[in-house]
């Protein structure tokens, strides 16, 4: 099948079976070699980035959507998933402007609400762990810095920028770093992440002491070899302990 085809198959599902108004947008952050880092699809035959996103069947939930649209955009599958804005000022963007700029031909005519509503999620992934892939409307799907971003379609920024908002927010209340660091990491590698989410320095001591109060960490008897100073100890995260700190709120000290 060639790519019209495909295209043309793939709107004629969302007109008959989506709900043409609300859609949801994903942004997936990943952490790797101190930098936090967001995925993008770019669409096919053009330089248009954007966050994936698709349409919400009628018969199903929004999560089960969220889930679904990951999936099939990206290939990545069993991730941390949370909703946390929803978008819908009234006018978002000049949505004929881009699909005419993407040279697209526009197949809803009429039916197309004069605005959309879209729920924002945001995944947590282990950068090394995971291996995404474009759908058939991308030529390609990449990590970037989330301070060097290209120009992105839409609103795409915006939902980004209230996605990290989000997150610093949520560093003490969901399991960020549970989610984004390697199964072993040292405490100065963990701050990393930690400083890369806040965008800010933070004191290594202090960070160190706290960090470890908390008992979310198991100190392993493990070094990481090949350090420039004396080799760390590397620890990893008590699952159990972990969880309990999220449902009792014990994890503040930021």
């Amino acid at each position: 099948m060639t790519f019209p085809e495909q295209l043309t198959t793939y709107f004629q599902t969302i007109a008959e079976e989506c709900i043409l108004g609300l859609s949801l947008d994903c942004v997936i952050f990943g952490f790797h070699d101190t930098r936090l880092k967001v995925l993008l699809l770019r669409w096919k035959d053009t330089n248009e980035w954007c966050l994936p996103g698709g349409f919400i069947y009628k018969d199903e939930s929004v999560d089960t959507a969220a889930e679904r649209v990951l999936r099939e955009r990206t290939g990545l599958a069993q991730i941390y998933l949370q909703q946390f804005h929803l978008f819908g000022e009234a006018v978002r963007y000049d949505w004929q402007d881009t699909w005419q700029r993407q040279q697209i031909p526009f197949p809803f005519g009429s039916r197309w609400p004069k605005r959309t509503i879209s729920a924002g999620y945001y995944a947590l992934v282990d950068y090394t762990k995971v291996t995404p892939t474009f759908d058939f409307m991308s030529d390609e799907c990449s990590w970037w810095d989330v301070g060097e971003l290209p120009s992105l379609l839409y609103d795409h920024r915006d939902i980004v920028e209230v996605a990290l908002k989000t997150i610093r927010l949520q560093l003490n209340w969901q399991p960020i770093g549970l989610n984004l660091m390697p199964e072993k990491f040292t405490i100065p590698e963990l701050q990393r992440l930690y400083e890369a989410v806040l965008g800010r320095v933070l004191d290594a001591r202090n960070f160190h002491k706290k960090i470890t109060g908390l008992n979310i960490l198991k100190r392993l008897g493990e070094r990481r070899t090949g350090a420039p100073h004396k080799a760390p100890y590397l620890y990893q995260f008590d699952a159990e302990n972990y969880q309990k700190a999220l449902v009792n709120g014990n994890l503040i000290f930021i």
